[in-house]
Order: structure tokens, then sequence, then C-alpha cells
């Protein structure tokens, strides 16, 4: 069973599945449904088109190079039946998938790595944008004493307090 690969969004596309487009240089094109079909012929770019596998690995958001990739392109050539050869292809099955799973992990942690902080530093921007919904004094004031959001007690603040 031959599984294709959509033109636009790189998704799979399974035998009797979506639609194919010949172009007159007889290039095929395989879309896997109308929406892939639609904006092939509206000529976007499937880079630019946010819902895209090419704009998920261009905006650096999806792993591009990873040799575990590679086992996906190679699966269309026929070969000889051997039970040997089937059971240790298999076994390197599983193990692709476990060592691709774990890579994804660690590329995902070192991309989310910073968004602690930075929502940290929005949150306290936030606050400092609007300290007078803050209710309880003492908090407003010792938020304003350690100098965590920027700028002077009012003096109604300080008699509160």
């Amino acid at each position: 069973m031959r599984l294709e690969k959509c033109f636009f969004c790189s998704s799979t596309v399974y035998p009797g599945h979506g639609i194919m487009f010949v172009r007159n240089d007889a290039k095929q094109f395989r879309f896997c449904r109308s929406k892939c079909h639609k904006n092939f012929k509206m000529k976007r770019n499937p880079r630019k088109v946010k819902w895209t596998k090419a704009f998920r690995t261009a905006a650096g958001k999806e792993m591009t190079v990873d040799a575990s990739l590679e086992f996906e392109k190679r699966r269309n050539i026929p070969v000889r039946y051997d039970r040997e050869l089937m059971a240790t292809t298999l076994k390197a099955m599983k193990r692709i998938q476990e060592i691709k799973a774990k890579r994804e992990r660690v590329f995902m942690k070192k991309r989310l790595q910073g968004k602690k902080a930075q929502e940290k530093k929005e949150a306290l921007k936030l606050v400092s944008t609007n300290i007078e919904l803050i209710k309880t004094p003492a908090l407003k004031q010792r938020l304003l004493e350690k100098k965590i959001i920027g700028g002077t007690p009012k003096s109604k603040d300080v008699e509160m307090a």
C-alpha cells in the first residue's frame, strides 16, 4: 500500500482518498482534502499558511533535521520477504518510535524553556498598569516598596497602609 504526501500540508494521503491534480507537464499534485486543493488553486504559499507542516518547520516549531525522520522516506521500496528481516525490522521500528518520541520531548522542552520567565514578566507588567485594581492596601504598598512594580507610591496609597 503506497501512502502519498499531500502537496500542500504534507499530511498522508491514503489510497482512494483525496484529490489528484495533474498539470499539463504531467506533474502530479496530491491533496488530502478540498481545503488544501482550494489553497493551492488560490496560489497560496504553504510556508505562509499557519496550519501547514511547511510553516511549522520554517517557523522552528517542529523538528526539521532528525535521522529518525529519514526512515519514512525509504518505506516504499519493495523487499523480498524474509522472516528474520521482518522481525528485526519490527524491533527497529519500535526503537525508532521511542527515539523519535524522546527527541520530540527534548525539542519541545528547549522550545518552551524561556516561557515561564516571559509569562512572569507579562504578569508583572499587567499588575503595574492596573495597580489601582488591587484591593488590599498592604499588598499594594508591599509591591511598591519592593520595586516590583514601577512608579512611586501615591499619597492616598501610603495613608491606607
